[in-house]
């Protein structure tokens, strides 16, 4: 082996814990092996993350795995979090639909989540891509070692957070949650948190997030960009407004490339810190202007079958919306309908957040507000709901630039949005 292993470690490896433990602690290590990783560092986060929530009747081979680590008696050293459920009766969805969803596709969602619970599941209701919201409370530290997958989600700890993750895939994140460690490579170590990338920002108005994010991440790919004139628009402060910026942000960044860390210059917590220390040599240079992001929007594809349908659902919240954003959003929509004489959205129009999210917006007087224009409020996972034929199929809307590219859905900024649930059309 390339990985030098403490003893605690190689004795795991060699069985002292059980077969099981020592099967997981070999698949970690040869994970480590494929990306020169030359040793294993603890997770120290209280809690983890997983990317797999959804009870997909084809992925047989992930309960089977996840049946021997119980019948072993194998159990998360964290409690965690999972990303949403892929059901939910709220969301509009026909006959056929429905009959797809709990019949075929997602008939093991139950017992899928009893092993969840068995695992190590935070709570019933811990199932967001948004876990470090405060209203849902895996939210990890700065300089926390982790054991997450989830782009969007590790992008957002990394980046915002200043905490250490790699983008692990799914089965990966429970493993290292497990036996307690994690492989040394990439985002974990201080060389690959420099940027090999600098992205100056010189628009003349607050850049769209979903599109600027896109744009960084289809240029630097999975590099890590240093983000120079950001501060001009969010401030040099993280505050709930910046932080909804960069989640939204870090999404496309992450789904439109593979983005797993950023630095905002003077906001960011590394970048703060350290200033233009984090710049690698020889970085490259990327400058965005309004004339760029309009270059980059209107080269997304349309793969609508009928370019000029009407549009039959609208997903706002992808990743999850945070509870600013409802509310924000409830303003917003009361007041665009009443600009175009309407009573209710004229689009089915579904907002998506995390239950413990929900649960407070549900409490507050903007959640009756909401209803009343008609928009349907839900813990859905967007992508899962649009990824089958059926719902390929549809013509649907969103403001989400990872809900694009992973779907069918055709992507839209936030105003042209508000415009097309209130009002109809596309300006």
């Amino acid at each position: 082996m390339s990985i030098v292993l403490n003893e605690e470690q190689r004795a795991i490896l060699d069985g002292s814990k059980g077969e099981t433990m020592a099967k997981v602690m070999k698949s970690l290590v040869m994970y480590g092996e494929a990306f020169g990783a030359e040793k294993m560092v603890p997770v120290t986060s209280k809690y983890n993350h997983l990317v797999t929530s959804f009870g997909l009747g084809v992925l047989q081979p992930v309960y089977d795995l996840m049946n021997t680590l119980i019948e072993a008696g194998v159990k998360s050293g964290q409690e965690f979090s999972a990303d949403p459920r892929p059901l939910d009766d709220n969301v509009p969805k026909n006959f056929l639909q429905n009959l797809i969803f709990k019949k075929f596709m997602y008939n093991k969602q139950n017992f899928y989540e009893d092993q969840l619970k068995k695992l190590g599941l935070m709570d019933k209701d811990a199932f967001t891509c948004t876990c470090y919201m405060d209203e849902v409370g895996n939210k990890p530290t700065m300089g926390d070692i982790l054991s997450w997958s989830e782009s969007s989600a590790v992008v957002y700890a990394n980046s915002v957070l200043g905490a250490r993750c790699n983008r692990n895939s799914g089965i990966m994140d429970i493993m290292g949650s497990i036996v307690g460690y994690v492989p040394f490579f990439g985002l974990l170590t201080d060389e690959g948190r420099k940027a090999t990338w600098v992205v100056r920002i010189e628009t003349e108005k607050k850049p769209e997030a979903q599109l600027l994010g896109s744009a960084i991440g289809m240029k630097v790919m999975e590099d890590v960009p240093f983000i120079k004139g950001l501060d001009k628009w969010l401030g040099s402060e993280l505050t709930d407004e910046a932080c909804t910026y960069l989640k939204d942000f870090g999404a496309a960044t992450a789904s439109n490339g593979a983005v797993g860390l950023y630095h905002v210059e003077n906001l960011t917590p590394e970048a703060k810190l350290q200033g233009e220390k984090l710049l690698a040599e020889n970085v490259r240079e990327y400058v965005i202007d309004d004339a760029e992001l309009e270059r980059v929007k209107n080269n997304y594809p349309v793969i609508w079958k009928d370019k000029n349908a009407k549009p039959k659902l609208c997903f706002m919240g992808c990743p999850h919306m945070s509870l600013q954003q409802l509310k924000d959003w409830t303003d917003k929509v009361e007041a665009s309908l009443k600009k175009y004489g309407n009573k209710k959205v004229v689009i089915p129009t579904v907002f998506t957040a995390a239950p413990g999210v929900l649960k407070q917006f549900n409490k507050t007087t903007y959640a009756h507000r909401l209803r009343e224009t008609g928009v349907v409020t839900s813990y859905i996972c967007p992508l899962m709901y649009m990824n089958n034929p059926l719902c390929a199929k549809m013509p649907v809307i969103t403001s989400s630039n990872k809900l694009r590219t992973y779907t069918t859905a055709r992507y839209y900024t936030d105003d042209e949005i508000l415009v097309q649930i209130t009002k109809g059309g596309s300006k």
